[in-house]
């Protein structure tokens, strides 16, 4: 007995010290799947998500808290594949697959732009009409140079039939008016796939925008992973495609209690003013190491998609594990390459959690570390979406997951902030502290910690000089447990300015920084 209560406390400990960050529950209702996330870079508050079909998500606060509604399209359907951007504005979009009522399934990629003032969805536009064609796996991203938007996807022929006449291509369309109009839709690809939405299928376009304006793209399909360039605006691209990697076992493949799973890139580019910038990245996921050992891979160039690394091996666990769904960002303020996937190398069977990894050496090394605050048992009897989501921005890091409990779903994100310096002991230290928010605040602003033992705690704010100017909590004993406390400025006689609030007791402390402002 008291070697299983041991055990049982290691493990405790062990996922107190590596989960170290506050899971969010965005929705548990209508089984979400396929979540996006974007934060606006000019007020990281400000954040959109989306989940499959039709549902959107909004917060004021940086996540801590959200919102939802239901997307509509006036004389058009909302299907899915939602993906989440801001523009320099300030303005999100949510573009979706779309066809009219009546219509031919998925014929056009549609987009809708939410403004926070108004806190308004737009009527929206589309792009990539043609005939009865099918316009699947769309993604988009804003040039912060002259807020273009640039959209890429794949098109069906005839989607789902295995008749060698027909083709799947890679398909991009722009804005330069801010969604409201797009440019005819042009095929990019060298190689077509067939129409079967597999291995051989062209899948996986996601466009980045490099220093100087270049739209870069890669994706999945017959020749493994390639990419193409264009560097004017998407009028011309390359007329040969760049190979990139071989993607062992293909882009599709099978992973235990889940209904369907695949390794499509995701593409990004450094465009931060240090010594990484301009570097480009595409992140997947393939089975080279065996059925029952997937793994998260990266590939970097550093002369403009001319050339490709090796596949670096992001995940830093022991083989014959999975890891699967992985999805990449780029902290466009330091370079930070930061990726999350959904990982069962704590488990066996289909026990599953979410890690992130961040890379702060230009994708040659990376840190993992475990964001969910306990795994969960998928089922394959419900469909769990095609990918998962992360932004970042200034050390805030916001990775967006679905939680599947056998068939029941739910969404999830964490609060990560990687400006706030974690102590050396952090493993000694038996509580956590989690960001005040709203933050920046005015009348109040609340504070939450969790306890792992019972334990006397102080909890106070301090100014720019060190000095206490609020004793929240005085050496009181508080019981294991999470705890939320609202903190009133007034009270303590504050005016504006940064000040630091202290979570401290026998073991240890923890600091973070918060905003006073009017």
């Amino acid at each position: 007995m008291k070697r299983i209560l041991l055990i049982i406390l290691l493990l405790s400990i062990y996922v107190f010290v590596n989960a170290q960050y506050e899971n969010i529950l965005i929705s548990n209702t209508a089984g979400p799947n396929e979540p996006s996330i974007s934060m606006d870079p000019n007020n990281p508050m400000h954040l959109v998500a989306g989940a499959n079909t039709d549902k959107y998500f909004i917060s004021n606060d940086g996540g801590y808290s959200w919102t939802s509604g239901i997307l509509t399209s006036p004389g058009y359907q909302v299907w899915g594949d939602p993906c989440i951007i801001v523009d320099t504005a300030g303005d999100f979009y949510f573009f979706h697959l779309s066809f009219a009522s009546g219509g031919p399934w998925i014929d056009r990629i549609y987009g809708q732009k939410y403004n926070f003032d108004s806190g308004d969805w737009s009527d929206g536009s589309y792009m990539g009409k043609n005939g009865d064609k099918a316009q699947d796996k769309e993604w988009a991203v804003v040039d912060s140079a002259n807020n273009n938007i640039y959209v890429t996807w794949t098109q069906f022929d005839e989607y789902g039939t295995g008749d060698p006449d027909k083709y799947s291509n890679i398909m991009f369309s722009k804005s330069t008016d801010a969604g409201d109009t797009w440019s005819e839709a042009v095929q990019i690809n060298e190689v077509s796939g067939n129409c079967i939405d597999s291995d051989n299928t062209t899948e996986g376009a996601v466009p980045a925008v490099g220093p100087n304006g270049e739209i870069y793209v890669a994706w999945s399909g017959p020749a493994g992973i390639v990419f193409d360039k264009s560097l004017d605006q998407g009028e011309t691209w390359l007329e040969n495609d760049i190979f990139v990697s071989e993607q062992p076992g293909g882009w599709d493949y099978d992973i235990p209690g889940i209904s369907r799973c695949n390794g499509l890139p995701v593409t990004c580019c450094d465009i931060s003013y240090t010594e990484t910038r301009g570097n480009i990245y595409v992140n997947w996921t393939d089975q080279r190491n065996g059925e029952d050992d997937t793994d998260v891979w990266i590939a970097k160039s550093t002369d403009g998609g001319e050339t490709w690394s090796d596949a670096i091996r992001v995940n830093d666990d022991e083989a014959g594990k999975h890891q699967f769904f992985t999805w990449m960002t780029i902290d466009q303020t330091n370079g930070d390459v930061i990726l999350v996937f959904y990982d069962r190398r704590n488990h066996d069977g289909t026990g599953t959690d979410v890690y992130i990894a961040r890379s702060q050496d230009g994708g040659e090394t990376f840190e993992n570390m475990l964001v969910s605050e306990s795994e969960f048992y998928p089922s394959s009897a419900v469909f769990f979406g095609d990918y998962n989501n992360i932004t970042a921005h200034d050390g805030q890091v916001r990775p967006i997951w679905i939680r599947a409990d056998g068939t029941s779903r739910s969404l999830y994100t964490a609060i990560v902030d990687f400006t706030v310096d974690i102590p050396e002991n952090k493993e000694l230290i038996p509580f956590s502290l989690s960001q005040n928010y709203p933050n920046p605040f005015n009348e109040s602003t609340f504070i939450k910690f969790k306890l792992i033992e019972n334990q006397n705690i102080d909890l106070r704010v301090m100014d720019i000089y060190g000095r206490t100017v609020a004793n929240v909590i005085d050496d009181r004993v508080y019981e294991i447990g999470k705890y939320e406390i609202q903190f009133s400025p007034d009270e303590y006689n504050l005016i504006n300015g940064v000040y630091y609030f202290v979570l401290s007791s026998a073991k240890g402390s923890v600091t973070k920084k918060m905003l006073l402002v009017d």
